[in-house]
């Protein structure tokens, strides 16, 4: 699951891919259609789930709050990666 953010458009984008990083570059390229006005997209958020089904239930979860104020508490609360 991830969060995307357009400075052009002060604008969210949720979405959930296997490939977070190719998923981008498709935002970026024009290859989505709902995302193509807001390039340049930079990743702010993502989340790691054992399973596609496990994160598409926590995209929808993201989504029903349609709350800009929790994404960007996600956003400003997040663990840096250790990997």
């Amino acid at each position: 699951m991830y969060i995307l953010f357009s400075e052009t458009r002060d604008r969210y984008y949720i979405g959930s891919s296997d490939d977070v990083q190719r998923r981008l570059q498709d935002h970026n390229t024009g290859r989505s259609k709902s995302t193509k006005t807001g390039r340049p997209w930079i990743l702010a958020y993502s989340e790691t789930f054992a399973t596609r089904s496990l994160a598409v239930k926590r995209e929808m979860e993201v989504k029903r709050k349609k709350s800009r104020n929790y994404i960007q508490w996600l956003i400003n609360n997040a663990k840096p990666n250790s990997d």
